[in-house]
């Protein structure tokens, strides 16, 4: 069923309903038309997950999960100045990746990319999301701490054989990975 017709029966803004689609985790397909169909068979879980998902409650859930998220101490070493720690609860990563193009030096459609600029740009914001991840995890755990910190860094530069017989070089890949031990602490006395 498309989008548009689902979010119009049931009085849902159009242009919020489409975008969350492709987000949502239900089954979709972008047709011809650029259209967006739904491919659940109960649109009434769609719907109700939308509205959810757009209610002052998830505002409120979110709020409170990014406090928390927040909250949780974190570092390379193995204890805290002034805490003890209470519980280990496991080894937990967080991960994040990126693709960085070669370019195409003396293309007439682009130039060569500048690699290790292109990469230095990204190491912040990917290093940000694999500890966020790490936090997540430390999170679903009941945790509210990570000890010995560290990071773990991977180089990709895949390249496949072409049907003309060369090799066709496909964007670096660039992850990173955080890792560290999910504890709960507590503040001594």
């Amino acid at each position: 069923m498309k989008a548009k017709d689902i979010a119009n029966s049931h009085n849902l803004d159009i242009a919020a309903f489409q975008a969350w689609v492709p987000v949502s985790g239900f089954n979709w397909k972008n047709t011809m038309t650029g259209a967006i169909d739904v491919l659940e068979g109960d649109i009434d879980a769609v719907v109700k997950k939308f509205k959810y998902d757009h209610s002052p409650e998830k505002a409120q859930a979110d709020a409170q999960l990014q406090k928390e998220l927040a909250a949780i101490l974190i570092t390379s070493g193995f204890s805290f100045d002034g805490y003890t720690v209470t519980k280990y609860s496991g080894y937990i990563s967080g991960d994040d990746v990126t693709q960085i193009d070669r370019g195409t030096a003396g293309s007439w459609f682009g130039g060569a990319t500048n690699t290790g600029s292109a990469l230095t740009n990204s190491l912040v914001l990917l290093r940000r999301n694999a500890l966020m991840e790490l936090k997540q995890a430390a999170h679903s755990l009941g945790c509210n701490a990570v000890i010995g910190v560290d990071f773990d860094y991977i180089t990709l530069e895949p390249e496949t054989a072409n049907n003309q017989g060369g090799t066709t070089y496909l964007p670096y890949v660039f992850a990173v990975t955080a890792n560290g031990n999910a504890v709960t602490i507590e503040k001594n006395r």
